[in-house]
């Protein structure tokens, strides 16, 4: 197996495994940095082909192809999290893999996630197990109160999730709705906002965290998020120490992100962990001397991480379907454009993003 004593040096190869926008943006941030990527894609129309050197196609199911991959690569990563566990730890059989396996299939299980947060001290709402059609009737009677039912893997912008309020209604969400599919049941959160905080780690244990943002979304898609939000200063501290107790507890090589309930009462819920970049951190490619997508390539390749501190507020929204039809009002709006490259303008489907600056008003 490859190792990494030391820092990738520009010329070097950073493996991708997935080709969507995050892979395009982090090759894009590699590019700037003088390293090559490789980018591996289950499909062969993927955005991500279109900025790299190396492009390969295959399911990410291949274990033959994925050590070829290896092969052309210094480090990898990924840039989503539902991918095979152990296809990824057989990557790393062959070349570091950063974030790797273990993190993966912490993260990837909505179960084992909420167990390894609580376990830390970390707050959380309610949650159950949900296996069997009696685990979701009992899981609604301890519950007390409505809930949302969500698989336990697969799951994102809303997919996988039903919100239910009697226990006849999680019983036929889970044998109906999911077909028996490993579930948890996740008591309901009368929260204030949203918001999350993206971080990064290095592979000597260096910590940075980025301001959290506050998120909107609209139909479980998040549509904005805006830098600075309402937090306190002490609430941004306490979701910068949430983050590094967690990439710590994972020995965490990479950018993270967590996702977090903001309570009426000022508490901070934890509610998803992202191993990877995240569509909240996007502000940071114009509000931050160093992008998420540049920090993550830099802890990747083992180099020193970057400057966290935003130079400017920022507000980024989604483009999502339709909306990138209008691309040439889109380009007139001002602002930074990205779009993704993507052929398809499906219903919610995210297609690019629009960030607008502002002066600094609260560093």
């Amino acid at each position: 197996m490859k190792t990494l004593n030391k820092p990738v040096p520009p010329g070097g190869t950073i493996g991708i495994i997935g080709g969507g926008q995050l892979g395009r943006m982090l090759a894009l941030a590699a590019s700037r940095l003088g390293l090559k990527t490789a980018i591996y894609n289950d499909a062969p129309d993927a955005p991500a082909f279109q900025v790299t050197q190396i492009s390969v196609a295959a399911p990410y199911e291949d274990l033959d192809a994925l050590a070829r991959f290896a092969d052309a690569c210094d480090a990898v990563t990924f840039e989503f999290e539902n991918l095979p566990a152990h296809a990824i730890a057989h990557l790393g059989e062959h070349v570091p893999v950063r974030p790797g396996a273990h993190a993966l299939a912490v993260t990837q299980d909505r179960l084992s996630e909420k167990t390894f947060v609580e376990k830390l001290g970390l707050k959380t709402a309610p949650f159950f197990e949900v296996s069997s059609v009696a685990q979701a009737g009992e899981a609604f009677d301890r519950l007390a109160g409505r809930g949302i039912l969500k698989t336990r893997r697969f799951g994102y912008d809303g997919k996988g999730q039903a919100k239910v309020s009697s226990r006849d209604e999680a019983v036929k969400a889970f044998e109906e709705g999911f077909k028996g599919a490993p579930s948890i049941l996740e008591g309901f959160v009368d929260f204030s906002h949203e918001a999350s905080v993206v971080a990064a780690r290095g592979a000597g244990g260096a910590f940075a965290a980025y301001d959290p943002p506050e998120n909107e979304h609209e139909n479980h898609i998040l549509r904005r998020s805006t830098v600075p939000s309402r937090l306190s200063a002490g609430q941004a501290e306490e979701a910068k120490t949430i983050a590094r107790k967690i990439a710590d507890a994972l020995d965490y090589v990479g950018v993270l992100a967590v996702e977090l309930f903001v309570g009426h009462d000022g508490a901070l819920l934890v509610n998803e962990i992202a191993p990877r970049v995240h569509n909240t951190g996007h502000w940071t490619i114009e509000a931050c001397q160093c992008s998420q997508f540049e920090q993550h390539i830099r802890a990747v390749a083992g180099w020193p991480l970057g400057d966290p501190r935003r130079h400017a507020d920022a507000v980024m929204e989604n483009i999502i379907g339709a909306e990138a039809d209008a691309w040439e009002s889109l380009a007139k709006a001002g602002g930074a454009l990205h779009l993704y490259g993507k052929k398809e303008a499906r219903p919610g489907r995210k297609m690019g993003h629009l960030t607008r600056l502002k002066p600094l008003t609260k560093p």
